[in-house]
């Protein structure tokens, strides 16, 4: 989960004007993935091989100045950060969950991983360890039916300054030999997952979510997607290769690597992560939704919508980092703009059955019309499983427990929001 999202996506709904008013120049439909055979309907395994405080705050309120897993380590000391991330894999996710995911009728559970994970640099604080429980969810995946999609979160120098790629406040992916060491690793976790023995359960590489397009160098971007997939290519000829967005228009990368099999690219939408959005009554954040739909009818390669959830406030505790406020609330004390639109109560933490029957069902209603719309795509990943305490809107577990998510998936009280 990210603190920059669909920026403009209001003013592009204000111009379509109602829900399912089609852009004239749209006349086809995104590719799905050859080699899945399927739509993609999965889940994020957040927080687990990668911390994030907002879905494990237990662990940062014991280190004082912690904000991401390079501050926790370095907090903490290898040993005692080792003990503790030791307990957090061994327990935040079980075969249990797996089950639960193919039992809610999901087919794909998309699992984050940092660099540090496979090859630390010297000097990190970081603590390695996580590749065998990795190893673990792909066999519960093997079990449950599940395929698996791993993906590079977090990238040496930092590739977007968000607490999730484990090093807030930088983006130095480009400096040095980052981008070299983060193609290292791209071939390691290739020849470690992309090969027979995981046939049939991992589907897709990742090769790094979310770098922040617009502080990048864009053609050293558009090398490491070109050189990192070709180092996949070296290893296994046909598993799809996953690039991102970058946070730029969907259509922007039509028309790049169009030439090479399996290239699918992610998309992450969200609603939640500026003033304007946060304004939207339900009927905007519909009509942001079925937006999207319509944006993906009209890229030229396969598109997954890797992150997205219920959520249409960022009260979610530590959602936007460690001391950094609520743009809700208007105590947001980052960057940008932040002023009160309303108070967080029962938003902040717990079930979503805190929030009441009314915004349940306005939940349902932005829930369905976000799955037709991804759907117009390869599919999608809703963003996440399960956080620690509790987070209205973000977690797939309690949303199906409380019937704000669909089930089976396929079900509409509100069928045809988008008019696809």
């Amino acid at each position: 989960m990210k603190s920059i999202k669909c920026l403009g996506l209001l003013a592009v709904g204000a111009l379509l004007g109602l829900a399912g008013a089609r852009p004239s120049s749209l006349e086809k439909r995104s590719p799905d993935i050859p080699t899945v055979g399927e739509k993609v309907r999965g889940v994020n395994l957040g927080g687990w091989l990668v911390l994030e405080p907002w879905i494990t705050p237990s662990l940062f309120e014991d280190v004082p100045g912690a904000v991401d897993e390079y501050t926790f380590s370095e907090k903490l000391g290898k040993e005692a950060t080792k003990a503790k991330l030791e307990e957090h894999w061994s327990t935040f996710f079980t075969a249990r969950d797996f089950a639960d995911m193919a039992a809610a009728g999901l087919n794909h559970v998309r699992i984050p991983v940092g660099y540090w994970a496979v090859k630390a640099l010297p000097g990190d604080p970081y603590v390695s360890g996580q590749l065998p429980y990795l190893d673990k969810a792909i066999e519960w995946a093997r079990e449950a039916g599940l395929k698996v999609w791993i993906d590079l979160h977090g990238a040496p120098g930092g590739q977007n300054g968000f607490d999730n790629s484990g090093y807030r406040e930088h983006i130095e992916w480009q400096q040095g030999k980052n981008v070299e060491h983060t193609l290292k690793v791209i071939q390691a976790l290739t020849e470690r997952y992309a090969v027979p023995k995981c046939r049939g359960v991992v589907a897709a590489i990742g090769l790094l979510n979310e770098p922040l397009a617009p502080k990048l160098d864009q053609k050293r971007l558009e090398k490491f997607w070109n050189d990192g997939y070709h180092i996949v290519r070296e290893t296994n000829p046909t598993i799809p290769v996953v690039i991102a967005d970058g946070f730029t228009h969907l259509h922007n990368l039509n028309g790049f690597m169009t030439n090479l099999k399996n290239v699918v690219l992610d998309t992450h939408q969200y609603q939640v992560f500026t003033m304007g959005q946060l304004q939207a009554d339900i009927q905007g954040h519909l009509n942001n939704a079925c937006d999207i739909g319509w944006q993906l009818q009209g890229c030229d390669k396969p598109t997954i919508t890797g992150e997205w959830s219920g959520a249409m406030t960022d009260c979610a505790h530590l959602l936007n980092g460690v001391g950094r406020g609520v743009r809700y609330e208007g105590t947001y004390n980052y960057d940008g703009e932040s002023f009160f639109i309303g108070n967080c109560g029962a938003r902040v933490s717990g079930s979503i059955a805190g929030l009441g029957s009314e915004e349940m069902e306005k939940t349902r209603r932005l829930v369905e019309a976000q799955l037709d719309a991804y759907e117009q795509g390869a599919g999608w990943f809703f963003w996440t499983w399960k956080t620690e305490r509790g987070s209205p809107g973000w977690e797939m577990r309690d949303m199906i427990k409380t019937g704000v998510f669909p089930q089976p998936l396929t079900d509409r009280k509100y069928p045809n929001q988008c008019k696809f």
